[in-house]
């Protein structure tokens, strides 16, 4: 096979990247001219996946427009050997995707006898964590089967993309970069799908301030660098997010299709309402005073352990609660927008906030790629294939915890 990435035949120049084992990564050196071929085994093809969360604290550090602080991280991350650097969007529209057919199965399937709703969303590492080891049954079972946007990631890029070029996912090292410090426990997950061989689909992950630490001490010279597609094509397409205020967007999109879906109603903006805090607010659908359906977004553990504790009493009136662990959600994560002191940073959060709601919104439906992903890569939007690459299952209390786990 012909090396993409270096040129020469001697390319085991070593490079050490911070993961959570501090794995040696062999980086090839950069092409020549000369045209002549290296041996693709001497060394990895670095990845690096970035959360459409993390692109407005870079853009708000470094005072850029988030199609310019896109490149400039793009460009700084290839300065430092990287390959290929990828948008996690494209996976977390599979995510919602699935997760809006999983809510509709639920509420055909739902009964007083067996309770499958309120479903309840997957995509927060921290939230699930606190639902598989402390709280179990009768949570566990509520919770959506879609895997997380990260997770799909890593499977796209150890999988679909491994395999257009030619490798096995033992010779890509995939780095996310988000801005919570509990995706690095998610990349520990011990879910592993037989197409990735047990290879873990993240081998790394850095948080947002992690890398604006590197780029602040980096004395490279960067030029700034369009994202990679998966495809492998050279169009650039801009920065997308997904219809939420500060999370990847789930309740919205998935209120929508139930609406359309179940009830022949089309909803063109959803109107949250706030209830006990400004972080649980309300989304009902109504027709002729009756309540037809009832979401909830819940961040924060204030809230999480309200929703726990009303689940279990049996006195929980929503279908559907979109949960994050951080409060203010995922541009609120731990990994960024801190202060000197570990606090948040709240007028860095508010300009956060005001640059990702400013990025163009395209709904999972839209986009192409996921239909031509759907075909190519799984067989077929529902086959085994894509239940096996796009689903999960969880673990009840009591499992034991790995040693890294506890350390962590």
């Amino acid at each position: 096979m012909k090396c993409e990435h270096c040129t020469r035949k001697e390319c085991s120049k070593k490079t050490k990247t911070d993961d959570q084992e501090n794995a040696s990564v062999d980086v090839p050196s950069p092409a020549q001219e000369n045209g002549e071929k290296c041996d693709a085994s001497k060394h990895r093809v670095l990845a690096v996946s970035v959360c459409p969360q993390s692109l407005p604290y870079f853009a708000a550090k470094f005072s850029l427009s988030v199609t310019d602080a896109s490149r400039r991280l793009c460009g700084f991350l290839k300065s430092l050997g990287v390959h290929y650097v990828f948008d996690t969007a494209l996976a977390a529209d599979f995510s919602i995707l699935e997760g809006q057919k999983e809510f509709v199965r639920r509420f055909h399937r739902h009964s007083e006898e067996e309770p499958a709703l309120p479903m309840l969303t997957s995509a927060c590492p921290g939230w699930v964590r606190y639902a598989e080891r402390v709280s179990g049954q009768p949570l566990t079972p509520h919770l959506c089967t879609a895997k997380s946007p990260q997770q799909i990631m890593g499977s796209l890029v150890k999988d679909y993309f491994a395999r257009r070029q030619n490798l096995p996912p033992d010779k890509i090292f995939h780095v996310i970069v988000a801005p919570c410090y509990d995706k690095k426990l998610e990349a520990l997950r011990e879910d592993f799908s037989p197409a990735l061989h047990s290879y873990r689909g993240a081998d790394c992950v850095l948080t947002s301030g992690e890398i604006v630490q590197m780029m602040e001490q980096s004395d490279l010279s960067v030029k700034d660098a369009a994202v990679d597609t998966l495809f492998g094509d050279l169009g650039e397409e801009e920065p997308r997010r997904h219809d939420g205020a500060s999370s990847d967007g789930h309740l919205a999109h998935i209120f929508r299709h139930a609406a359309k879906e179940l009830f022949n109603e089309d909803v063109a903006e959803v109107t949250y309402r706030t209830l006990r805090n400004k972080d649980f607010q309300e989304v009902t659908l109504e027709r002729d005073g009756e309540v037809l359906l009832r979401f909830a977004a819940a961040y924060g553990f204030r809230n999480i352990q309200n929703v726990v504790l009303k689940l279990k009493r049996g006195k929980f009136p929503y279908h559907f609660v979109e949960v994050l662990a951080c409060a203010g959600g995922c541009l609120n994560g731990r990994g960024q927008a801190r202060a000197e002191d570990g606090r948040a940073d709240r007028a860095l959060l508010r300009q956060m906030e005001g640059i990702y709601t400013s990025i163009p919104v395209r709904a999972p439906e839209a986009s192409a790629s996921v239909q031509a992903l759907y075909q190519e890569w799984l067989g077929g939007a529902d086959s085994p294939r894509a239940q096996e690459a796009l689903h999960t299952a969880y673990q009840g209390p009591g499992r034991p915890a790995s040693s890294r786990d506890i350390k962590w």
